[in-house]
């Protein structure tokens, strides 16, 4: 097994070990989301597509815009355009609320349900396949790690 410093052909050591941390969770995070984006693009959905559906149909009611961004994995700059491209797709239906016209509401379709169906064995096979060799305690120490590292970042940017 390669380590980062010799994948990037790194020739000196890193500054501190924080920095080879961090660089590897970007490496790695970069892995994992090109997997998963080539198994979405299989069903013309970004990854970001994806995860809003997830949310909805994990809701099963409808849900305001804003909380919908709220729970995204990645920050969604741009959450009415992917808004948008689901709708016209069929995969959401937004309507307004009636006691607050400037307040919208966001559910999944029934097609959209399908196609999360649909995703929801490739999607788990992806992640046995990705992350199956590691057993149930490495897993729950990476997670463990992972869960510390981000509670060291502040939750809004500057």
């Amino acid at each position: 097994m390669a380590r980062l410093q010799d994948e990037l052909k790194k020739k000196k050591a890193f500054g501190c070990p924080q920095q080879e941390a961090a660089l590897n969770l970007f490496r790695t995070s970069d892995r994992l989301q090109i997997c998963f984006a080539r198994l979405f693009r299989e069903h013309n959905l970004t990854p970001s597509q994806y995860n809003v559906l997830r949310i909805l149909r994990g809701e099963g009611t409808p849900m305001r815009c804003l909380d919908v961004a709220a729970r995204t994995i990645t920050v969604v700059p741009g959450l009415t355009g992917l808004l948008d491209r689901l709708e016209a797709a069929q995969f959401v239906r937004r309507e307004r609320s009636a006691e607050d016209r400037r307040e919208v509401f966001v559910s999944i379709t029934e097609q959209g349900a399908r196609l999360l169906a649909q995703l929801d064995g490739p999607v788990m096979a992806l992640h046995r396949r990705i992350l199956g060799h590691l057993s149930g305690d490495e897993l729950a120490e990476l997670n463990r790690l992972l869960e510390k590292a981000r509670h060291a970042c502040p939750d809004e940017p500057g």
